[in-house]
């Protein structure tokens, strides 16, 4: 199975682990090598405490933000956050603010102030524990796009952040319309990355003839569907094209792009072929590149639960220089600690080379948000 064209292009051959059967069958991945001394997760989530009291508050949206802490609260705790981050050597966090977007909780007039209060909290997190948190991703008022641009700058410039989170969507409008553009220009001018969150609500119906969708598929199915729409929205748009340095991170490794691969190379050379719709034979011809390649260009976490046979399609696909070590905590069954202990073994577990692993572990992570982290035991 080969990997993507580039500098760590190799095969699963070369790997330092082979398959071999479990008892029920499956093929199975056994580590033999150590865990890296430094693990930095870029896709955990948190909810800033004043930001927090703020958001409740806001509009009934709020009331989301109310039942999430209760359940979850290491998502405000900061200091039952790193008690759960102690049991895992070298584990660190670039910390990112919890769903939902801000355009669900605030109007265009007020997301501004909140995003400055929520960014203004985590860069304090950052310095009160630069060991634990050696950066943090801002957080945008999407539905104002001037006020995004500006608190990009702000975030950056005046306190430090490594790049910035937008979602899929902004309240259910794409990410390639025109007003959208300055934001993704700044941030190829700034060359630091954009974080890439999956938003789709259960009012969202699986059917045409439903009012909303039902048993969660609008998580489990719908969220890697509209990460996935998103990036083909883009990659039609022209975006790389414009700013090849842009580089975007998306959460849960890609989404389906990696399983459908075989879909977004030959499937979608022949854009046109299906639909009668001008606009996408002209959009195919208006790209330099082949749509997979463009595919190709995105980042993607780790945040696959423990799914280490699905960590490594989008190795596979991606490359080891496009994937970096993110773990969605606090979100699972135990409200902390499972995603990432989850995920570390699913990375050892990972058909990879020791190198390919380091990369994915911090290397990636060092490089592409600049982080003056210190090396684990110095």
């Amino acid at each position: 199975m080969e990997r993507r064209n580039g500098a760590c292009a190799t095969t699963l051959d070369h790997a330092v682990t082979e398959p071999r059967p479990s008892k029920t069958g499956h093929l199975r991945s056994e580590p033999v090598s150590p865990v890296p001394a430094t693990k930095i997760d870029v896709f955990p989530h948190c909810l800033p405490r004043r930001y927090f009291e703020r958001a409740i508050q806001a509009s009934p949206a709020g009331a989301t933000l109310q039942k999430r802490m209760t359940g979850i609260p290491v998502l405000v705790d900061v200091e039952l956050r790193l008690r759960i981050m102690d049991r895992y050597e070298g584990y660190v966090q670039v910390l990112t603010l919890a769903n939902p977007p801000i355009e669900v909780i605030a109007d265009a007039r007020t997301s501004p102030e909140l995003m400055r209060l929520a960014n203004d909290e985590m860069a304090e997190m950052v310095a009160r524990h630069p060991d634990r948190f050696p950066g943090f991703v801002a957080s945008l008022p999407m539905n104002n796009p001037d006020a995004a641009v500006a608190e990009i700058d702000r975030a950056i410039d005046q306190l430090g952040a490594t790049g910035v989170q937008i979602y899929t969507n902004v309240a259910g409008r794409p990410l390639d319309l025109p007003e959208y553009q300055p934001i993704f220009a700044r941030m190829a001018a700034r060359d630091l990355p954009i974080w890439m969150h999956p938003a789709r609500p259960a009012s969202v119906a699986d059917y045409a003839g439903e009012s909303r969708s039902k048993y969660d598929i609008w998580w489990a199915f719908g969220w890697p569907y509209e990460t996935s729409a998103a990036m083909a929205r883009l990659v039609f748009s022209g975006l790389f094209d414009r700013h090849p340095n842009l580089k975007i991170i998306t959460h849960h490794l890609g989404a389906m792009i990696p399983f459908c691969a075989g879909r977004v190379g030959g499937g979608l050379d022949q854009l046109g072929s299906r639909t009668d719709d001008p606009d996408d034979m002209a959009a195919l011809g208006r790209l330099k590149k082949r749509p997979i390649d463009y595919f190709r260009m995105f980042y993607g976490d780790t945040a696959l639960f423990g799914a280490w046979h699905a960590m490594e399609s989008g190795l596979a696909f991606y490359g080891a220089d496009h994937v970096l070590f993110g773990t969605d905590m606090p979100f699972d069954p135990e409200k902390g600690p499972g995603f990432i202990r989850d995920t570390i073994e699913a990375m050892e577990k990972m058909r990879a080379t020791p190198a390919e692993k380091a990369a994915i572990y911090e290397g990636n992570a060092r490089r592409l948000l600049r982080l003056k982290l210190k090396p684990a035991g110095e």
